[in-house]
């Protein structure tokens, strides 16, 4: 899925719309992001040395983790929330030029809620790897803008 399609799936939209691209494969997403430099959060972040803050990379995990979330048809229109982030480990930088490729797994199920597993790699070296939790919250019925 390209950009737009994952508009499809995803709640997300720019500025946080954090993946380029994104299949399932096995039960798995499988999403990548290529950092350009001109992303908001490397802004600042730091200056004459950008780094993707540890924050945003938990970030696109999560969206990737939404892809597979997003294929259950029967989870149409649920928005799922983070709950929970554990055992979360930052093994290397992630700078502009880099391609970020991000591999998720649903682990478990319980109700409404979802535990996924993560890593984020470029080139092949591990720059983080988490365990998440999502509550899914059913679309909204009746509101009134």
């Amino acid at each position: 899925m390209n950009r737009e399609e994952l508009k499809q799936i995803l709640p997300h939209r720019e500025p946080m719309l954090l993946l380029d691209e994104a299949e399932v494969v096995d039960g798995e997403a499988h999403g990548k992001i290529t950092i350009t430099g001109d992303e908001f959060f490397v802004q600042g972040h730091f200056p004459g040395n950008p780094v993707v803050p540890g924050v945003i990379l938990c970030e696109m995990l999560a969206q990737n983790c939404c892809v597979l979330m997003g294929d259950d048809p029967a989870l149409k229109g649920a928005t799922p929330l983070y709950t929970s982030l554990d055992k979360v480990r930052f093994k290397h930088p992630v700078r502009p030029g880099d391609t970020l490729e991000l591999t998720c797994r649903l682990t478990r199920a319980r109700g409404p809620f979802r535990f996924a597993t993560g890593e984020g790699r470029v080139n092949g070296t591990l720059c983080v790897q988490a365990e998440m939790s999502f509550a899914l919250m059913p679309p909204e019925t009746g509101a009134t803008a």
